[in-house]
């Protein structure tokens, strides 16, 4: 019998068909429709940073001048551009290249920056017993962000 973990693993369905292991994805061609010249964003994407440029601007005009509100959108804006910047150039890096490993602390450094961005916010609304537990929660995050990008290795 299948432990859990075995059950949880895709196999190959023939003897001729292998699965992708660790940063392999960025060198096959069906999982990167683009090619390797290319430099077209798909239809979908474009529709996500254009409402996601939209709301931003609401915001900011929903706060109607205060600094601190602005300041908060403009920088999650920004980390939001530049985190889906890293992810794409992560995508289209060659496997086990530099490029793709700095890439990887790129991410975790932006995600990093914006979860506790999200955390001060919600923090600040809450009694200080719930405020603690998002600070822990957010800590928790971004340290299991950190072992499972730097530290856990895959079994091969």
């Amino acid at each position: 019998m299948a432990t859990a973990l075995q059950a949880a693993v895709p196999r190959p369905h023939s003897a001729g068909e292998q699965f992708l292991l660790k940063d392999q994805e960025a060198n096959n061609p069906d999982v990167r429709r683009a090619e390797d010249g290319d430099r077209s964003v798909p239809w979908f994407t474009l529709l996500g940073l254009t409402i996601l440029t939209f709301n931003s601007g609401m915001a900011i005009v929903r706060s109607q001048g205060d600094a601190m509100a602005i300041a908060f959108v403009g920088f999650s804006y920004a980390d939001l551009l530049a985190l889906f910047a890293c992810l794409r150039m992560y995508e289209r890096a060659p496997a086990g290249s530099s490029t793709r490993g700095w890439l990887k602390v790129a991410v975790w450094i932006l995600t990093t920056l914006l979860t506790f961005a999200f955390s001060s916010k919600v923090a600040a609304v809450m009694p200080p017993t719930v405020a603690l537990l998002v600070w822990l929660v957010a800590f928790a995050t971004v340290a299991g962000g950190f072992v499972a990008f730097f530290v856990y290795k895959e079994k091969q």
